[in-house]
This record gives C-alpha cells, structure tokens and sequence, in this order.
C-alpha cells in the first residue's frame, strides 16, 4: 500500500449526503445483530463494574460505570461555535448538545467503552474455563491473584493509531495480561509514554495503521495464547461500542428531551477506520429508528469511509487510491481503508459524511475551550463541522427538505460526539490551542 508523502493538494471540504439511506427497519433487518445483543453487552459491563471500581477506583462514584456526561450548549455559545452570524444558516434548527467522551474515565477517549468491553468480554470466557467465576458471582475477585496467575500466561494485543490503544493496554495490564500495542506512525509520542507507564508492550512501526493492524494480527495469529483486539473486523468490539446508545437514551430522557418523528435527533462522529461511529450509529438506530440522523466526521486528507461509502463495488479501496495523503493532525482519524465491518453495517444507515480541514479542526478545539472549557484533541474537534455543514451547505438544505420538515427541525437536538482530550499533556494543548487562536474561527 503506497503511502502519501503530503505533497498531494488536499481535497476541499464537502458534505456528502448517502444516496442508499433506507428506513431503518429495512436496514436493521439485514444486520445480523439487533438490539438484545446490545443490550447483552450492556449487561456484561454491569456484570464487570465491581472489578472496574476495584482497578479504578476513579470510576467509584459512578459504581463502575465508565460513561461520559452529556453537556447542553446555550444558544448563545452554540451560534458562536458553529458560526451562525456569519454563514447562510438563517432557519430554526433546535439546540446543541456536547456528547464528553473525550472526559471519559480509564482511556480518556471514545474507544474506553468498547476496547474495555473487549478485553472484559475476553476476561469473562477465560474465567469460566478455568473456573474462577460461576454465574452470579462476584466479579471483582478476578483481580485477585489466582486469576492474575491465568491471565498472565495470556496477551492481549492490538494495532491502533492510539486511543484504542490506550483502552485496551490500560485494562489488559490492569487484569494482569501480558498487553502488546502496535502503534502506528502517526501515533503521538504522550500516548505511547502513557502505555508503557502502566507496563504495556509498544511495538513502533513506521507504516501507517493499516500497517500495524496487519503485523499486530499476524502476531496474534501465531499464538494460541494471544487475543487480537481487531478494529476493522471484530463484532464484539462493535457491540462494546454500541452500549453508548442505550446510555445516550437514558441522558436524554433525565433532561426531559424526546426523540421522534416531531423531535429528530442529529449525532454527528468522527470516524477513522469507523468502528466507534458504527457501534454508536448503529445502537441509536435501534433505539430510535428513522428519528436518528447519524453523520460521520473525517480530515479531507484520509476520508476512507467517504471513500468506501462512494465505492460499494472497490472492498479494501485505500485513501492513496482516490488521490489523498493520509496527511492529518487528525491522528486517531489517520486511517487509510475503512472497516469492512462497519462498512456492511452503515452503507444503508447513515444520512452521510462530512469532511473538514486540518486547520478547521484546530479553530474548533480552541472554540470548544475558550467558550465552553473543554480540552479535546483535534480528532474530537472535527465533530462540530457536522451541523455547521448541514446547516449551511447546499447539500445539507437539500437533505433536510427531503428527511426533516422545518417546524420539526426547529424542534431537533444536535449532538457532536467529542472523542478524545482527557489525558493530553498541558504543554501539547497549550500548543494545539495556540495554533487554533491563530486560525481564527472555523467556517462552514
């Protein structure tokens, strides 16, 4: 796979709206999964929370609960962070919501819940083999040491441009496991640091995350005592990532909002290899249905799930191959072939993709912090292009007259899904910030 070397003219920013978006009924019902195995997987995160507060006591006060708050925007902030004044967004639109994943407690990024939900789901089938566990006990006594002598004689690994990385090395160490972390070349400096400060194994390659993916599983595939924690093709991993819609659903019930026909809801997620986005998207549309509008989030230089979607008939099509670099600050986002998995599950779900420039990203982050305090990476930034898009591009207008009557959308929630932050070194954000303030505010 050829690699960009950053010379190639990044492509501009564009909305591209799905032209396969079927009913969500129509869709689900080929999906292979529904909503009892969400809702199974929530239930095995509960089985898991007693262990969690024992590992991490910081997720005490929530009893084991990994979950991150749901923050209503004023309108006063909203019109100032997606720019209303000074774009063509004249029409009621609802109000804005702020999904803090980048706060969440152990990983710190959108990838907590179902890289955690991996390793726990892993961690439950060894400890019944070996009969550390009965059903209905007590499950913090796997962190005790005869589960750690079993645990230590098995690794989990996994590829990662970082923050799936950081989840599943935290909690496999935490367990005991042998953790291996293939990281790849665009993977920050801190994160690596922060893995190998709990003891975890990073293996640095030069290639891109594709790269590391190959090797990581290659690896594993060697080992009869190796689990590879697989991005682009695992569905427990998908199913780990879905529990966010039940817990979403729950929030927005506490603050008296409805999700229906009359009252849509618009969640807009930054997507890389798209495993995240695709758990998320596909647990709201069991939970809502046709009421859900879930938009996907990508830097114009590594779009690989526009370029999937744009190409139903090319599986594999990389970035390289349509012409972009793979070239972002984005570096969670810097994936060049998207997750056939997720792929299969989104291509008739989602209303579509939006992209957004390097320097959009970094004009956003510092708008996210100045006006509402919140520290985010530039991966997470990119969320707030999704309604500054739709509510401004020609193609946004279009795909609203066609799915959203306008006395409906004045009545809708919009909801940006920011996926990363917690753990970036004060200095780096000082840096990220700087750079933001300079760019001036973000446009549509």
């Amino acid at each position: 796979m050829q690699q960009g070397d950053g010379s190639q003219k990044a492509p501009m920013a564009e909305l591209w709206v799905n032209p396969d978006l079927r009913p969500a009924s129509n869709a689900l019902a080929h999906a292979g999964i529904g909503l009892a195995d969400v809702e199974d997987a929530q239930a095995r995160l509960a089985r898991f929370a007693p262990l969690l507060v024992r590992l991490f006591p910081e997720v005490g006060g929530a009893e084991g609960l990994i979950e991150s708050q749901l923050i209503p925007v004023s309108t006063r902030h909203a019109e100032e962070l997606l720019g209303i004044h000074d774009t063509h967004i004249r029409q009621a639109w609802g109000r804005l919501l702020v999904k803090a994943d980048h706060d969440l407690p152990v990983a710190g990024s959108i990838k907590a819940r179902g890289g955690i939900y991996e390793v726990l789901a892993y961690t439950e089938r060894l400890a019944l083999q070996h009969g550390l566990i009965q059903a209905g006990g007590d499950y913090a006594t796997l962190a005790d040491a005869p589960a750690r002598r079993v645990f230590e004689q098995h690794t989990v690994s996994v590829g990662s441009t970082g923050n799936l990385g950081m989840s599943i090395g935290i909690m496999a160490a935490a367990l005991g496991f042998k953790a291996t972390v293939h990281m790849s070349a665009e993977a920050r400096q801190w994160k690596k640091d922060k893995l190998r400060s709990h003891g975890v194994e990073v293996i640095e390659h030069a290639g891109d995350y594709a790269a590391a993916v190959q090797t990581g599983r290659a690896a594993a595939a060697s080992d009869a005592r190796a689990h590879f924690v697989d991005d682009e093709r695992s569905l427990t991993l998908f199913l780990g990532y879905s529990v966010a819609a039940l817990r979403l659903r729950d929030q927005l019930q506490a603050q008296g909002m409805a999700v229906d026909a009359r009252h849509p809801l618009f969640v807009y997620l930054p997507c890389g290899v798209g495993g995240a986005p695709a758990g998320i998207a596909f647990g709201l549309k069991q939970v809502f249905g046709d009421a859900v509008h879930c938009w996907f989030l990508e830097p114009t230089a590594a779009a690989c799930f526009l370029t999937r979607m744009r190409h139903p008939d090319r599986p594999g099509i990389s970035v390289y191959d349509v012409g972009m670099d793979n070239v972002t600050e984005a570096d969670g986002l810097a994936v060049p072939v998207a997750s056939e998995l997720a792929y299969a599950q989104m291509r008739h779900l989602i209303a579509g993709v939006a992209t957004t420039a390097d320097a959009t990203l970094f004009a956003d982050l510092a708008a996210l912090h100045d006006t509402l305090g919140l520290q985010v990476e530039p991966s997470a930034a990119s969320a707030l292009s999704g309604p500054r898009m739709l509510l401004s591009d020609p193609a946004g207008a279009a795909y609203l007259r066609a799915q959203v009557p306008s006395d409906d959308l004045a009545r809708s929630t919009h909801i940006v899904w920011s996926t990363g932050g917690r753990f970036v070194p004060a200095q780096e954000f000082q840096g990220f910030l700087a750079r933001g303030r300079a760019a001036g505010p973000a446009r549509a």
